[in-house]
């Protein structure tokens, strides 16, 4: 595939929203073609699970993450794959990470059952880059006036996700940048843009890729 798949990741009030919104506009300035997108909620179907996984009372951790590997197939298979194909630049606020801190190290789901589930919802794509926003969970959760059901889980819930995103982190380098989240926007945006004038270059992606109609 000849486009270029980053996502975005962190605790509750990390800003990474906030930061993928600005960086797909700094891209499209590029002159790149840019599909900016979120996950659960990224398609039709998955606006859907995401009203049940965000505002339904209770399920248990298995439905909960098989309803995230559900958004997560529809979401690849109709939005994320075809737009690499196509050579664009996809940013996903959210991917299979989240899914391994919050359920795996959140929950204490299995994280090799949560990855063999996740190898046929994502055919096996993985992103070229995973930027993690991190932030104590005492910080991030104080940024939020009206809570939805993660959000509101216990602080000892929220402490394990963190550590589990570090976790993953240190596992694979290669893979993840980790930025701190208490910086200011401005900041955070300013060594996201440094970052991606790189990695576009190695990905062979510049100026001259236009913006398809």
């Amino acid at each position: 595939m000849r486009g270029l798949f980053l996502t975005f990741e962190g605790p509750e009030g990390a800003g990474k929203s906030t930061q993928t919104r600005l960086l797909a506009a700094w891209l499209e300035q590029q002159g790149l073609a840019v599909v900016q997108t979120r996950e659960p909620g990224g398609t039709r179907l998955g606006q859907a699970i995401r009203g049940l996984l965000l505002h339904q009372d209770a399920m248990c951790a298995e439905a909960e993450y098989l309803l995230y590997s559900a958004d997560r197939a529809e979401h690849m298979q109709t939005l994320i794959r075809p737009a690499l194909l196509r050579g664009e630049v996809v940013l996903c606020d959210r991917w299979l990470d989240s899914s391994l801190a919050y359920q795996g190290y959140g929950r204490g789901l299995d994280l090799a059952w949560l990855r063999q589930v996740a190898q046929g919802a994502t055919l096996g794509v993985k992103p070229h880059k995973t930027f993690l926003f991190d932030l104590p969970p005492e910080v991030g959760l104080q940024r939020f006036e009206g809570r939805d059901r993660l959000e509101r889980e216990p602080l000892e819930f929220h402490r394990r996700v963190r550590q589990g995103y570090l976790e993953l982190a240190r596992a694979e380098p290669e893979r993840f940048v980790v930025l701190d989240a208490t910086q200011t926007p401005e900041e955070l945006q300013a060594q996201l843009q440094v970052y991606l004038q790189g990695l576009l270059a190695e990905a062979g992606l510049g100026a001259d890729t236009r913006l398809h109609p």
